[in-house]
């Protein structure tokens, strides 16, 4: 693979780089923080940003509006566990996998950065690898990790624990904490607090505690926030409003329920980077693990009449304000295994050698993609 080439209106490129076998002691430029947002079971058309016209997603929209939009992104896989690890890892999985789990010699994104410096978290579901085996979420990179391991778990839209993997703030390899916690508000099978809502209220409060800043000697952060909805005609929805009198089959109603759910989600988050100073700062990438599939009573082209059956295509969403121009479209071919190398570039880290992915950024840039 040809040497990734990083734009001067971006950071320094003659700084060093780093491997994932070991953590730097040598100064970095100023890096972004970087945000991950996955939702489940999501086609890019889907979307109002991507020409959906019976309901509006107006926040993704206004991403999309501040950056970048792929027209031509693939999720990579069918499956949901090896979609997400083509994503982590830079390389194709094997489509007739359903369940990965990542071993010691799969490099992931999480590690890259963690190792250079990021300060890194997983909220949400994970698919990858249980708690006793090697694709742990914190053998794989994460400093810290909020959620489920399986998509089977994450499914529960009212569920009453949460797995919870805390470091040491001052040795970051030395666990403070790891088990199970309670959703207290759930217990005894009550349906109090919904999941999905809750995930990104923890995401808030992530960013909000490791913002850079002179008390953490500016270290960024890298949160991969892993949203299990609009999931495939298995997730519960609190309320099919506001699209309770629409002619609709149910099961439609409540998909496009969560799908604006999702969307005002994603809105509060957005407002509350902006209110701590870190709008700016923050590079955001939105996609989908998997594209929709007819289950649940759900019909995937519903929404979307003209989606092939089997077509791969999820939305990717690009923003970084003030660095990534606006208003851009690209119909440039590129999946998920393209996500490491690009977001490396971002990081000033270097990508593993061998893996499959190209680097899309020069395409966040308006530059041509050689």
């Amino acid at each position: 693979m040809k040497p990734i080439r990083l734009l001067s209106v971006v950071l320094v490129l003659a700084a060093i780089s780093f491997s994932a076998d070991a953590q730097s002691s040598h100064a970095l430029p100023r890096r972004p923080n970087i945000i991950l947002i996955i939702a489940n079971g999501l086609s890019a058309d889907d979307l109002s940003c991507y020409g959906q016209t019976l309901f509006q997603t107006p926040n993704l929209d206004k991403l999309a509006a501040d950056g970048i939009r792929f027209i031509h992104y693939s999720a990579g896989a069918p499956a949901g566990s090896p979609a997400r690890a083509a994503l982590m890892t830079g390389r194709d999985i094997s489509i007739a996998a359903n369940d990965v789990t990542l071993v010691p010699n799969d490099i992931t994104i999480a590690e890259l950065l963690k190792n250079s410096g990021y300060f890194t978290s997983l909220i949400g579901e994970w698919d990858l690898g249980s708690e006793g085996s090697s694709g742990a979420p914190w053998l794989k990179g994460f400093n810290e990790f909020a959620g489920y391991f399986t998509s089977a778990d994450a499914a529960d839209a009212y569920a009453q624990s949460i797995w919870r993997y805390e470091c040491d703030p001052v040795h970051n390899d030395l666990q403070a904490y790891n088990g199970t916690e309670q959703v207290y508000a759930n217990a005894g099978g009550q349906k109090v607090q919904y999941i999905p809502d809750w995930l990104t209220t923890l995401a808030m409060t992530f960013t909000k505690n490791h913002q850079p800043d002179q008390f953490n000697h500016n270290r960024p952060f890298f949160l991969m926030l892993s949203c299990p909805i609009p999931g495939n005609g298995n997730r519960a929805v609190p309320t099919d409003a506001p699209f309770s009198e629409e002619p609709w089959p149910q099961a439609e109603k409540n998909r496009a329920a969560m799908i604006s759910r999702l969307d005002n989600n994603i809105g509060q988050l957005l407002q509350h980077l902006d209110k701590i100073g870190q709008a700016t700062n923050t590079v955001i990438f939105f996609t989908s693990d998997t594209v929709p599939k007819k289950a649940g009573g759900i019909d995937p082209k519903f929404f979307h009449e003209n989606t092939s059956s089997n077509s791969l295509l999820v939305p990717m969403i690009v923003s970084w304000p003030g660095k990534i121009p606006a208003g851009q479209v690209s119909d440039l071919d590129c999946s998920a295994r393209d996500f490491l190398p690009t977001v490396a570039g971002i990081g000033l880290v270097t990508p593993p050698g061998k893996i499959d992915g190209v680097s899309f950024l020069p395409a966040l840039f308006g530059r041509s993609q050689k």
